[in-house]
């Protein structure tokens, strides 16, 4: 960035590396094994690097005599440390007036900065765009694309609403000022790690999720083999595990944890969960997040279901390490490990049995 004036120039660099990046991690899963941990976390590091990059750019050009803190707060599963190759990245945006500096000029300064850093990462080129959602901040998409710490306290203590509070569990400054992020961290943290999660915030998770599965799903879907919200797929274990989180993790530190298997895992050695039922959820976590990043890989975009077609379902097995005329087994392997997950989770979270 710092070879650059320009700040296209400055930009393109970031996403020439970022490419570069994108197929020596590619390379690795395809010539395996597959490792669904190990490239998240490389995934997203590489995102971490160009949204620190871009950020460095924005603020050279629209603040260059710095009169606000700002900082970037991954979300979801960019804030967890598990990007798959076809994520885009959720953040929020937070930002502080100097002192000296007027509230209002410093908010215009600060939306001026996010909505280049976004257009900067996101402009069409000849290298892939890092799409930037910040649809989870506070009053989505009509809320002001970046608020003030103090702003942000005022909407938490007078709005927030339980789905607000399991979103930022998985909340991580990743980029920007550290002491503003550290701010940020000791404004939510009581939120999200709360001692007061009731019976009714229980049921309108429960609520929440039995929508979600309801209506998100795409019309003519298998619902057996969509990765992120079908049956035992990625979202029924990330809510398993962010409920645990909500109920426990005020009182078991080692569950304060923005990483999905590292909270599972935290609840085992607590006692909250057995070691059976967390490890059908983690096994079908893994090959979910797995089977996702592999159908990605072969159709060159992002895709959550797993495909029909011949010839890309060979190609996944192949990603997968099964031999290429033994799909059918693969599919079989994936409905059977999250069937197994699904079962535990209806049990866990909404306390039903199978029938």
């Amino acid at each position: 960035v710092e070879r650059h004036e320009d700040p296209v120039a400055a930009v393109a660099a970031i996403r020439s590396i970022r490419r570069r990046e994108l197929f020596r991690i590619s390379a690795g899963q395809v010539l395996g094994p597959s490792d669904p941990e190990r490239s998240g976390a490389a995934l997203s590091d590489v995102a971490v690097a160009a949204v620190d990059g871009a950020l460095l750019v924005a603020r050279r050009v629209g603040d260059p005599e710095g009169t606000v803190d700002f900082a970037v707060v991954g979300m979801g599963r960019f804030g967890g440390h598990e990007l798959g190759f076809g994520s885009d990245v959720d953040v929020l945006f937070v930002h502080r007036a100097r002192p000296g500096v007027d509230e209002e000029p410093a908010t215009r300064t600060a939306g001026w900065i996010a909505e280049e850093f976004r257009r900067l990462l996101m402009a069409p080129s000849g290298d892939p765009p890092l799409d930037v959602d910040a649809d989870l901040r506070p009053e989505g998409r009509h809320g002001p694309l970046s608020r003030s710490l103090g702003s942000y306290a005022a909407y938490y203590a007078r709005w927030s609403a339980p789905w607000e509070a399991q979103a930022l569990l998985r909340a991580e400054v990743v980029a920007g000022d550290a002491d503003l992020g550290s701010a940020f961290t000791d404004l939510i943290d009581p939120l999200r790690w709360s001692d007061s999660t009731s019976a009714d915030d229980v049921r309108e998770v429960r609520r929440l999720k039995a929508r979600m599965e309801a209506e998100r799903l795409p019309r003519g879907a298998d619902p057996t083999l969509h990765t992120k919200l079908g049956r035992g797929g990625l979202s029924d274990v990330e809510w398993v595990v962010q409920l645990l989180q909500l109920q426990h993790a005020h009182r078991v530190a080692t569950m304060r944890t923005t990483r999905t298997l590292g909270a599972l895992h935290a609840a085992v050695g607590a006692g909250l969960l057995d070691e059976h039922d967390a490890g059908e959820l983690g096994s079908a976590w893994r090959l979910a997040s797995a089977m996702r990043d592999a159908v990605t890989l072969v159709r060159g975009r992002p895709a959550d279901q797993v495909p029909s077609d011949v010839r890309d379902l060979r190609a996944v097995a192949f990603v997968l390490g099964y031999p290429m005329d033994d799909a059918g087994r693969m599919v079989d392997d994936y409905r059977r490990t999250t069937r197994r997950a699904r079962s535990v989770m209806e049990r866990l979270f909404y306390g039903t049995t199978p029938g």
